[in-house]
């Protein structure tokens, strides 16, 4: 998994892409390719 400094450009890598919080990171979570996955924090 990714650690990124901006995850908003990870969002942009495929439309699937969403932003989640949980437990005080920030994930970037891809339901159909789960290779596009990152964490900050």
């Amino acid at each position: 998994m990714k650690v990124k400094s901006s995850l908003r450009s990870l969002k942009a890598r495929h439309r699937d892409c969403q932003v989640v919080k949980r437990r005080g990171r920030v994930y970037v979570i891809n339901k159909t390719q789960k290779k596009f996955k990152a964490r900050q924090g």
